[in-house]
């Protein structure tokens, strides 16, 4: 990981909220290490976004202070007492999108805690439909709980055509702006209205939402350069591998397979991975530990034990895989630092 191009990404990423007008709540799931959680906050981020209660209770231990579990949260009875003892220790914002979520969280948390509705902005995964918010909102004001806006993930942002991610860019704004109204409607006022993702970010406009979650542009990876969202220069982060096969003069094997890059693909990247270091060269398909190869034609095929760089599809999965990830300045490694949330998926 190269760490100047991170603190690069940061900085640019910090100035987009600054001129926006947006407030910047990065998704601490794409990196799940606490050394760059705060440099995010240095840098001037409101909080952190996590995924789960075990990511937001790394980051607490870290020394995190301000968190939005960014998922509509079911407490059962082992998770009960893990948000109580989180709600004590930092400033703690949490998801609903149902009426029965909330009530289970105003039983298992009676005060201390944020709670945002979630609504669903056309990626057909979680959230109520913006104009049910209200509802929602009601029920988990009705069991004393402090209901401060409405979120929602613009992931259909990551579509198969170019206009993805303006389009929903635009269909995050109209379903917060309906999911505002929703609650006007019940009595509550929406101090948060939160969106974003890392391609959307830069399809925004100022209007109503007030708040962007983005995660990958830390690192960025294959499918953001592959849709225009950073540049090869963004490229933070990457496996190192070792060529150990040249079966035949159009392919060789690198040492990096699914167990280190993710398996995801990308409707965006040609291949599995992207070699930034061999322009036209394709990887065909991921083993366990082996990456596959296709080389253009007429193309030397390199020698046994060459080294490359190799970037996921996908970083958010590939971090996930790591225990720790290499910080590179100048070429030299310079320190490691732990992924201290991996795994962390309860």
């Amino acid at each position: 990981m190269d760490v100047d191009v991170l603190d690069r990404n940061v900085a640019r990423m910090q100035k987009a909220a600054l001129e926006g007008g947006f407030r910047l709540r990065p998704h601490a799931k794409s990196h799940k290490c606490p050394e760059i959680g705060e440099r995010q906050i240095r840098a001037g981020a409101r909080g952190l976004s996590v995924a789960t209660v075990s990511e937001a209770e790394v980051f607490a231990d870290a020394g995190i202070e301000d968190l939005f579990i960014a998922s509509s949260l079911w407490i059962d009875r082992a998770r009960a007492p893990r948000v109580r003892r989180l709600a004590e220790a930092v400033s703690l914002r949490v998801g609903v999108d149902s009426v029965d979520g909330a009530r289970r969280l105003g039983e298992a948390v009676p005060g201390g805690v944020e709670v945002v509705v979630e609504v669903d902005c056309g990626s057909r995964r979680g959230g109520v439909r913006p104009s049910d918010a209200g509802v929602v909102a009601a029920a988990a004001h009705d069991v004393g709980l402090d209901v401060v806006g409405v979120f929602t993930f613009p992931g259909h942002g990551y579509g198969h055509d170019p206009g993805a991610r303006e389009r929903g860019a635009r269909d995050e704004e109209r379903a917060l702006g309906e999911a505002v109204a929703a609650l006007r409607e019940a009595g509550v006022e929406a101090r948060v209205v939160s969106g974003g993702s890392t391609p959307t970010v830069g399809a925004w406009r100022a209007g109503v939402v007030d708040e962007q979650r983005p995660g990958v542009y830390v690192f960025n990876d294959a499918t953001q350069l592959a849709i225009g969202t950073c540049g090869p220069d963004d490229l933070a982060l990457a496996a190192v591998a070792t060529v150990i096969s040249v079966p035949a003069p159009d392919r060789f094997v690198l040492d990096a397979g699914s167990k280190v890059l993710g398996t995801d693909r990308s409707p965006w990247v040609t291949g599995r991975a992207h070699l930034p270091g061999l322009p036209g060269a394709v990887v065909t398909a991921l083993w366990e530990h082996h990456a596959v190869v296709r080389l253009p034609e007429d193309t030397e095929p390199p020698a046994l034990g060459s080294v490359f760089t190799i970037v996921p599809n996908h970083v958010c999965t590939a971090v996930n895989l790591a225990d720790e990830l290499y910080v590179v300045q100048g070429g030299e490694v310079v320190d490691r630092w732990a992924v201290r949330a991996r795994g962390a998926n309860t």
